[in-house]
């Protein structure tokens, strides 16, 4: 009679925990993720300590981030690389659609208006970061997600991902013009 009981209480607590994982799943898809920063091209913001070789964790908010309304200049973003899309980059946002964005070497132009759907991103190392100046405005259509936090190691834990060590390269136009 135990055996019976311990039985169907094992089955029972294997299949509401099973029929959880489509929800995590979900979740974890489309909602919110942690991601780990490789590289030096964040730095110092992120993986700021190159001789331990540690590296930032961060929580990735995922939900809407395709859409550039929902992006702010400074904000940390994970997107797939335009040129390999087996490759994840992490970057600052400088510049959204409509924005002027004065660039550097080795962009061919001296200036780009960023057109509908498009952002520009820069790491905030700038001589470690293959970024827009290298491929150009990205699609929005290509953000993974949002930086929000770091989450490992604790020791980063309250650290601002706004703070931009980078650039100003934006003349601001609004959509009217």
């Amino acid at each position: 009679m135990f055996q019976t009981v311990s039985s169907k209480r094992v089955l029972r607590s294997t299949l509401i925990a099973l029929s959880w994982v489509p929800v995590l799943l979900t979740v974890n898809n489309n909602v919110v993720h942690i991601a780990q920063v490789k590289g030096t091209s964040m730095q110092p913001t992120l993986n700021p300590q190159t001789e331990t070789l540690e590296k930032d964790w961060v929580l990735l908010w995922k939900l809407g981030v395709k859409h550039p309304i929902n992006l702010s200049r400074d904000d940390v973003i994970l997107f797939k690389a335009p040129t390999n899309p087996g490759k994840t980059y992490c970057k600052r946002v400088k510049g959204l659609p409509f924005d002027t964005i004065e660039t550097k070497f080795p962009y061919p132009k001296p200036q780009v208006n960023l057109p509908r759907g498009h952002i520009w991103v820069e790491g905030d190392n700038f001589f470690h970061s293959i970024d827009s100046n290298t491929f150009g405005p990205i699609s929005s259509g290509l953000v993974i997600g949002k930086a929000v936090s770091i989450v490992w190691p604790p020791s980063r834990w309250g650290s601002d991902l706004k703070l931009s060590t980078g650039r100003d390269c934006i003349n601001k136009r609004s959509v009217a013009e």
